[in-house]
């Protein structure tokens, strides 16, 4: 899984499995989060957004089948 850290107010990092198209997100409240049947476009997006907060706000939380790790 390739992780990237984010200089986000919400995200403090992520991680994408290519393979099993696996979001896990980390946000700076600790809560892990998983998300599953997330393709490759979507992760670059997100990666490359202005605001990845806004960015999972809109393109990827309620559109996922999520998981909460911890």
């Amino acid at each position: 899984m390739e992780w990237v850290e984010f200089e986000s107010a919400a995200v403090a990092a992520a991680g994408f499995d290519d393979r099993e198209h696996v979001l896990e997100i980390v946000f700076r409240s600790g809560a892990r989060y998983r998300y599953r049947l997330v393709s490759d476009r979507v992760w670059h997006e997100f990666r490359s957004a202005p605001s990845a907060g806004r960015y999972f706000a809109e393109r990827i939380r309620d559109h996922f089948p999520t998981e909460w790790i911890s």
